[in-house]
């Protein structure tokens, strides 16, 4: 099967049941104490899914690479997918609560080691919700799979590439944190606040239909909105936002949107804050 990069709901609960489609729940909270992704999935989680972890499955410890959440190994990587059943023939669907906020990190993950049958849900958990289908609180286990990670370096780019490119105006770099963080107004968890001098503010909710409608825009609005932040004439784009991973949604909105892949600045801003390197503040030019 040809996976699509979005699937709907209706779409992924007629194939439930398909041995050959795996479901990964990627939920996870930065500032909600109250509140875990594992916590939340044994609450309840879409049948079938299986519960991946941004610290522990989708990230190296800090310190072992640049910024809060380096990649993960490949070791690492390839050990947690084959504990999920996750082979080199298996369709990946992912999904979260925040509107691919989280979820777009395993599938950037995915396609960054080689393996491309992996699609986001659209409107995630909480569109499944609301149209009143079953969850289960049961984990699943599945027998262990063989994954062989190949990594995509190319999609890739450190600080020194992003220091080049914002000199380059040839080249966009997306800042995908919210405005007032951008601005630099707040900053609630890395060493300085701010932004990267000739980045654009491309905050996530604007890949969505509305606050209370997590899906994705159509591709039209998608392409509109990135042409106004300069995509269209770009020869290179590169997303950036606190520790590489929601800048992953903004590199899938882009990719909906018909644009070239984009890279991602691995360590983002929580890698740029911590060095002497310039920054900027205020609204988006």
């Amino acid at each position: 099967m040809t996976l699509p990069n979005l699937v709907s709901t209706d779409w992924l609960a007629a194939r439930l049941n398909d041995p050959g489609i795996r479901i990964a729940d990627v939920r996870w909270y930065l500032f909600e104490k109250d509140k875990t992704g594992r916590g939340e999935y044994a609450r309840g989680h879409i049948p079938g899914a299986i519960y991946l972890d941004i610290d522990a499955d989708l990230a190296s410890p800090r310190g072992v690479g640049p910024g809060r959440h380096p990649l993960p190994r490949a070791e690492q990587f390839a050990d947690a997918l084959a504990r999920a059943g996750i082979g080199a023939h298996t369709d990946v669907v992912c999904y979260d609560d925040r509107g691919g906020a989280t979820a777009a990190r395993l599938w950037w993950l995915l396609r960054y080691f080689g393996h491309d049958a992996v699609s986001l849900l659209d409107g995630g958990i909480a569109t499944w919700i609301a149209e009143g289908r079953a969850l289960q609180t049961d984990a699943p286990t599945f027998p262990r799979a063989i994954f062989v990670p190949r990594a995509r370096r190319e999609m890739l780019a450190d600080r020194h590439a992003v220091e080049a490119m914002r000199n380059d105006p040839r080249a966009v770099i997306l800042d995908s944190r919210v405005a007032e963080r951008y601005a630099g107004k707040i900053e609630p968890i890395d060493p300085r606040a701010g932004h990267i001098p000739g980045a654009v503010n491309a905050p996530l909710a604007g890949n969505l239909r509305a606050p209370d409608d997590l899906r994705f825009r159509d591709a039209l609005e998608l392409r509109a909105r990135f042409a106004s932040l300069g995509a269209n004439d770009a020869k290179q784009i590169v997303a950036y936002c606190g520790s590489g991973v929601n800048a992953c949604q903004n590199i899938f909105a882009l990719e909906l949107a018909g644009f070239a892949p984009a890279q991602l600045y691995e360590g983002s801003w929580s890698d740029w804050s911590s060095l002497d390197l310039p920054t900027a503040t205020g609204e988006n030019p």
